[in-house]
């Protein structure tokens, strides 16, 4: 929804840009009913600053954005209980409001980030993994959760894949890349050092870079050849980073679907190969030597 989509962006704007999706947020029908012009004025800035508010959510103009609020409005008003719920928890709801909450959210974050994904450049980044000698993974907190995640998928379908989550080992790693390898960056923000240093270090190596982000303006998206956006489903309690696990986890498993699909023969190999080692493990029974 647009108004999921406001709320994500709104962080990473400027201060005036911020006052136009504040007041789209508090009264999305007023701003159907007027110009670019007036709500402008009811904002204290301009109907230039309109503008670049609709250009920053990626909108071509003020007539789209109010499109996407009249369908917004038009889905509420056909089913009112899954609309109305709102990113607030309150101290004395229900679990059951809670799990509602989280759940819209979440599915909201990646519903948005798969339609706004760009597919060129996950194409672009899918044919370089399936190609790579060696992929280095950057991210450190929760994105170096994410890195370790996304290492542990490739490396399952037979990639040689690494997670770094410590920035000296990351730059290590990096200055041994060449131009046969790929370096991905995850950082929500995109001003993660942890992230950025090595895969500006990567990309000097002559590597395909790639950005995992939440601001397609971040110096991590800018140190990158590709960029693919995330976005955040925020509830009270989740903010940033603790919002868009699993839109990132949804990058990410595009990325190794399409890898996979692209090495089929040496994915379903690995992935014959290995399929037993769960079930042994779990089963409890001795490793054969």
């Amino acid at each position: 929804m647009i108004t999921d989509l406001i709320r994500s962006e709104l962080p990473r704007m400027s201060d005036s840009l911020r006052k136009v999706g504040a007041a789209v947020l508090a009264d999305p029908a007023a701003a159907t009913r007027g110009s670019a012009a007036e709500l402008g004025r009811r904002t204290g800035t301009s109907q230039a600053t309109v503008t670049r508010f609709c250009r920053a959510l990626g909108l071509e103009s003020y007539q789209q954005l109010l499109l996407e609020l009249a369908r917004e409005r038009g889905r509420s008003q056909a089913a009112p209980q899954d609309t109305a719920l709102g990113p607030r928890i309150g101290p004395d709801d229900p679990l059951e409001h809670v799990i509602a909450v989280v759940a819209q959210a979440d599915l909201a974050a990646m519903r948005h980030t798969a339609e706004r994904l760009d597919r060129d450049g996950l194409e672009k980044a899918a044919q370089a993994l399936s190609r790579a000698r060696r992929i280095d993974v950057y991210g450190v907190g929760g994105s170096g959760i994410v890195a370790r995640e996304a290492q542990a998928r490739l490396f399952g379908i037979g990639c040689a894949a690494h997670a770094w989550t410590e920035v000296h080992a990351a730059e290590t790693s990096a200055a041994l890349l060449t131009p046969a390898d790929v370096a991905i960056g995850v950082s929500y923000s995109g001003t993660t050092r942890e992230a950025v240093d090595p895969l500006r270090l990567a990309a000097d190596r002559g590597a395909f870079t790639v950005a995992v982000t939440g601001d397609p303006r971040s110096p991590v998206a800018r140190a990158a050849d590709v960029a693919l956006t995330s976005f955040s489903g925020e509830t009270s309690f989740r903010r940033g980073n603790f919002g868009t696990r699993h839109s990132v986890l949804l990058i990410v498993d595009c990325l190794y679907a399409r890898v996979a699909q692209l090495t089929y023969e040496r994915a379903t190999a690995s992935l014959a190969l290995t399929a037993h080692i769960a079930g042994v493990h779990t089963a409890g029974r001795p490793r054969h030597h």
